[in-house]
């Protein structure tokens, strides 16, 4: 797999991809083709990156909040891709290369309860569950929990998981 940084000019290539398909664990499961061109004119997709097996792009992952200590990403594969570890080859590059380029000492993620195949590749990439918040995340429906996993510095270089020491 190959990861390749969005470039600004690739804004209707980016709002296509975005807008191609339902993103059902998101809290806008169907993008807005507008607003997706305004969030990359405005740099949202600045250190962005596309999932690519050859010529097919399977997927985005989008960093966010890099310069505040604790990033955290958004992550995007099509339904075409799912299933197939691509999530789970990107968690463990954006971790790799976060870790790599920048001072943090963690890296964040969340995804909703019941999105059971994000809470797999978490684990899978070395994540530890460390909250769990109830109603917090608004779907079309209903709310629904939200789950927040987080990988450490010093867990990522010696390749050991620090599970939560949780007070009873």
């Amino acid at each position: 797999m190959e990861f390749t940084q969005v470039q600004r000019q690739e804004t209707d290539d980016v709002a296509r991809f975005m807008t191609a398909e339902e993103w059902p664990f998101h809290t806008e499961p169907k993008a807005d083709g507008t607003a997706v061109h305004a969030r990359v004119a405005g740099g949202a997709y600045d250190d962005a990156y596309w999932i690519a097996h050859g010529p097919d792009r399977l997927g985005i992952v989008r960093l966010l909040d890099l310069d505040d200590g604790t990033p955290l990403f958004d992550l995007r594969v099509r339904a075409s891709a799912r299933g197939r570890g691509v999530g789970t080859t990107a968690v463990r590059w954006l971790t790799s290369h976060v870790f790599t380029n920048h001072a943090t000492n963690r890296i964040e993620g969340t995804t909703r309860q019941d999105n059971h195949a994000m809470r797999n590749v978490f684990t899978k990439a070395g994540f530890v569950k460390e909250a769990h918040y109830r109603d917090a995340w608004p779907g079309q429906d209903r709310l629904y929990d939200s789950v927040g996993y987080a990988i450490l510095r010093r867990d990522w270089e010696t390749g050991t998981v620090t599970p939560v020491d949780w007070p009873a």
